[in-house]
């Protein structure tokens, strides 16, 4: 009888201190954190300060990975190659790496096949910024973080030299076959009248559309214009006719990114030392610069 009594006991005491051992536990049976009686219970982390700012911080994402990779289309004189070489060149890629090199990256320049694609390809995290003589439209200023604006600019019709002078007014325009670069401010301002067009990959290709004749015209940026058509350029037999609109450019980050502020305060700061400017005269494009700045 003792034996049993004792045996009783030993159970007894075992549950018991199974018991006060699963009290201790951190997780309760159902997966929920047991009520804290000690006051000295263990608290998850605070995220919400300086970690959790640095895990959304776009620069310091930019920074970790090493490198800033812009995304743009060949467009001269912003963004281009020169015959033989694969470094991209430009206005806009110079300053490109003089602001990844003020972050202390190297830059990547990434061609969009798609420029219509452009908000996806930063939401994606394919690329970090879109830096390409980009228009501020309600459109992109609704789908990205946008600088302010650093370049003046405006659609024009191109046309063959030698039938100019048929094609300037806006409402001569309608007979006319255009080549677009897809999804751009062109197409829009072609979208806006009800004039049809054939979409191309970049303005560069709707130049090479009116020179070979498939298209009796393009609409291309006036900064392009002035670089890659005229007498002594690319394309010496195309000219310019109507300017469709007036424009400001600008450069495109994700939402609520920390790299929108970062680079107007750079933008500021390197303007006044002359450096901009200075750059800018290199392209042929300071008084569109400086418009924005002076005007």
């Amino acid at each position: 009888m003792k034996k049993k009594l004792l045996a009783l006991a030993l159970a007894l005491t075992m549950v018991l201190a199974l018991t006060a051992c699963g009290g201790d536990s951190k997780n309760s049976g159902d997966g929920t954190l047991p009520a804290d009686t000690s006051g000295n219970a263990e608290q998850p982390e605070d995220v919400s300060g300086g970690d959790q700012a640095a895990a959304n911080s776009d620069i310091a994402y930019i920074q970790d990975k090493g490198t800033l990779i812009v995304g743009m289309t060949d467009f001269a004189p912003m963004d281009y190659k020169e015959d033989g070489s694969d470094e991209w060149i430009g206005f806009d890629a110079d300053m490109a790496k003089a602001f990844g090199e003020s972050l202390g990256v190297a830059v990547e320049f990434l061609e969009l096949a798609d420029w219509d694609a452009k908000s996806m390809e930063l939401d994606t995290k394919a690329i970090d910024v879109v830096w390409n003589g980009m228009t501020l439209t309600d459109d992109v200023k609704a789908l990205m973080g946008t600088s302010n604006p650093y370049c003046l600019n405006g659609q024009v019709v191109v046309v063959a030299a030698d039938k100019a002078s048929q094609y300037q007014t806006v409402e001569s325009l309608g007979e006319l076959s255009f080549a677009v670069e897809n999804g751009s401010a062109g197409a829009e301002q072609l979208d806006a009248l009800n004039i049809s067009y054939t979409a191309m990959q970049n303005q560069a290709a709707a130049l090479m559309e009116v020179a070979s004749g498939a298209s009796d015209a393009a609409v291309i940026d006036r900064l392009m214009a002035g670089a890659m058509i005229g007498e002594g350029t690319s394309y010496p037999d195309l000219t310019y006719t109507v300017q469709l609109n007036d424009e400001e450019y600008g450069v495109g980050f994700r939402k609520g990114s920390d790299l929108v502020d970062a680079f107007n305060t750079w933008w500021k700061d390197m303007y006044a030392e002359g450096m901009v400017l200075e750059v800018a005269e290199i392209y042929g494009v300071q008084e569109a610069v400086k418009g924005v700045v002076e005007g």
